[in-house]
This record gives structure tokens, C-alpha cells and sequence, in this order.
């Protein structure tokens, strides 16, 4: 009998990656949009062939379409401020997100690292808005997505 393999999957910058499979992508996110109605219609205005579409379509999606209903764990470089923590958690509570762990190290030459894990399925708008949020707090100095599950 087989083994039934699940999918591996892999957090790779744009930048990195075929102009195929970044048009697949577009023709997706253009679909998803419904500034188009078909896929051949999608795949004409970006410049991609159909059969490119094809052999990509299933193998590529933006970030936020993964970690949409997963959990997603953060680490957070924190000025060692009052407000700054109670700010980030406020900034999960407004995208809907649900923290279901929080670990603080000790503030160390005025930062403190800090693990978030959230519960992404009811979150408003994507991971990479999540991000920006965070970066928008103020003493926040850096963050980065450590794990997804």
C-alpha cells in the first residue's frame, strides 16, 4: 500500500520566483477580484499562456490565502516601554485574531522579544496587513512570522 504524502509548503520571496509562476498568480488575484470573468480573459491582459495557468494554478497562492484559518506564530522586538505589548494585542484584537500564546522574554538593553501565536480564522484583511499594523505600533521595532501551522 502507498503512502498518502500530505504537501510541503514554502515561504519564498517574489523576488526569487519565475515570471510564470508570478503571472499565475496575477491571473488568480485578477479572477479573485473579478476584473475578469474567464481565465482565458485573465491569463490575455497579464501575458500568460493558458496551459502556463494551468500547470501552476493549484501550486501558487498569495501569503494570506495560506494562513488563512491556521495559526500563525509572530516574534515581536519590543521597546521595553510601558503600552507597547497591550498596544500589539489590541492591534490582534482589531483584526480579529485570537492569541492563544503569549511568551515575553526579560527586556534586555530596553528590548524584550515577544512570541504571539494567533488564530487566524476570523482575522479582517490578510497576514501581510497584520504586519503592517504591527510595525505601525508604536515601539515596535520588528517583526517577523516564525511558524504557521
Amino acid at each position: 500500500m502507498k503512502a498518502i504524502r500530505s504537501k510541503q509548503f514554502y515561504m519564498v520571496s517574489k523576488e526569487i520566483l519565475p515570471e510564470a509562476i508570478l503571472k499565475t498568480a496575477q491571473a488568480k488575484e485578477i479572477l479573485t477580484r473579478r476584473e475578469a470573468i474567464t481565465i482565458n480573459e485573465a491569463v490575455e491582459k497579464i501575458g500568460l499562456s493558458r496551459s502556463a495557468f494551468y500547470k501552476y494554478r493549484d501550486g501558487v497562492f498569495p501569503f494570506y490565502e495560506a494562513s488563512k484559518e491556521k495559526i500563525v506564530t509572530f516574534s515581536l522586538l519590543l521597546e521595553h516601554r510601558t503600552g507597547v505589548l497591550s498596544d500589539v494585542l489590541n492591534a490582534v484584537a482589531q483584526m480579529k485574531g485570537n492569541i492563544l500564546t503569549i511568551n515575553q522574554g526579560i527586556p534586555l538593553q530596553g528590548t524584550a522579544v515577544v512570541t504571539l501565536s494567533v488564530d487566524t480564522y476570523e482575522v479582517i484583511g490578510d497576514m501581510e496587513e497584520l504586519l503592517e499594523i504591527f510595525l505601525n505600533v508604536v515601539g515596535v521595532k520588528k517583526v517577523e512570522i516564525v511558524g504557521q501551522s
